[in-house]
């Protein structure tokens, strides 16, 4: 085994843990809240959130939405491996694509998850970006699923911004979160009109 293989199989193993570990740590440590806009049901959702708050957007998620069975779009990238077996602590099941790799595949696993009633989460930006931008792919599931989409951002009163292409938010010690969750409606729009839409939505509230 190269060294490479080594190394991400240890990684597979030894990062989600880790990871989920942190997410937890932020989300008990931090004082959390939530500002919410439109009505939040137990229907079935499609969730989106961008990349670079996947730390705490998830979590923000299930305390709204416990029980639900739900699927989340990652790529089949190394990272996107780390990040399936982390969603995995909080039961959203992975569906593997991206633009580049599966995605015919990955569209046909989310439709199917949306028939059976599962919740979807997608970052639309994800997984390579462009950051902030909505991508063709998630805006057909959002549209093709006629329920509504639950827009989940979040900003730290005190943060750290990685230099990925994301510019992942990573909240300072015992800051405090503010959620702000939307539930966007973008039935008889066309797909330019919903693709605004639904990005200055996301855009009122979050990192930049």
């Amino acid at each position: 085994m190269s060294s490479k293989k080594l190394f991400r199989r240890i990684g597979q193993t030894v990062l989600p843990p880790l990871g989920y570990l942190l997410m937890r740590f932020y989300w008990y440590t931090s004082k959390k809240r939530f500002h919410i806009e439109g009505e939040i049901t137990q229907a079935q959702h499609v969730v989106v959130c961008w990349h670079g708050e996947l730390l705490c957007s998830p979590q923000a998620y299930r305390h709204f939405h416990k029980r639900q069975d739900a699927s989340g779009i990652i790529s089949r990238h190394f990272d996107g491996e780390i990040i399936a077996r982390i969603l995995g602590f909080f039961k959203i099941k992975p569906l593997r694509g991206s633009s580049n790799k599966g995605a015919k595949q990955v569209l046909l696993e989310a439709f199917r998850a949306l028939k059976r009633g599962d919740d979807l989460l997608v970052t639309p930006d994800g997984p390579r970006g462009p950051r902030h931008e909505i991508s063709q792919g998630a805006l057909v599931l959002a549209m093709k699923a006629k329920a509504p989409i639950m827009a989940v951002n979040y900003i730290p009163s005190s943060y750290w911004q990685l230099k990925s292409w994301d510019r992942f938010v990573v909240p300072k010690p015992f800051a405090t979160l503010d959620f702000y969750i939307k539930i966007v409606s973008i039935d008889g729009m066309e797909m330019d009109e919903a693709n605004v839409y639904l990005r200055e939505k996301m855009l009122e509230h979050t990192v930049i």
